[in-house]
């Protein structure tokens, strides 16, 4: 509990850095999404990584959003959604000295019982490899880590079979969310 004692008690200006180091193969059927391996590929050795740095440069993550099709948003407000998550994981894939935002979530929580997941997005070039399977494994984990036993999301109705295969279910008691919204 430490870790996010501080993480939310550091200012601004002081940002925590926990990158977990996590290679993953994204060939299809490649077996538990959560087993270390590399990726072979033309250009060499590609790895994916998680990473639960806060410290994302906003107008790749914007660009990541961009590349599912996502409207724009301002950046400060993505920057402030950021700083007030109560998680926030990305998932970089390098080669080399290059790297790339391949993937991105993050959880709003109330640090006791409940967390709600936002963001969840994947390239289209990881998608149906396993990447985004991989990305709510890791995301789950961290948050079952901090003692977290409630996890919800929003779903399109496009990805709702996505979640279902990891386990989410529609309300099990049938109660719909409500939405305000303003005028």
């Amino acid at each position: 509990m430490g870790f996010w004692k501080n993480l939310f008690s550091n200012s601004e200006s002081t940002s925590v850095s926990q990158t977990a180091e996590f290679e993953e193969d994204v060939a299809v059927g490649s077996g538990d999404p959560l087993s270390p391996t590399f990726r072979k590929s033309a250009s060499g050795t590609a790895r994916i990584f998680f990473s639960t740095d806060r410290d994302i440069d906003l107008y790749e993550l914007e660009e990541l959003c961009n590349a599912v099709g996502w409207s724009r948003r301002p950046l400060r407000k993505v920057k402030k959604a950021i700083q007030h998550s109560f998680l926030v994981v990305s998932m970089w894939e390098t080669r080399g000295s290059q790297r790339r935002l391949v993937g991105f979530a993050r959880a709003t929580s109330d640090h006791a019982f409940n967390a709600t997941l936002w963001d969840v997005v994947v390239h289209p070039d990881y998608q149906g490899k396993g990447m985004g399977k991989a990305l709510m494994k890791y995301t789950i984990k961290k948050l079952r880590n901090e003692d977290i036993s409630n996890i919800t999301l929003f779903a399109d109705p496009h990805v709702v079979d996505f979640y279902r295969n990891l386990g989410f279910m529609s309300d099990p008691e049938g109660i719909k969310g409500m939405f305000w919204y303003p005028d």
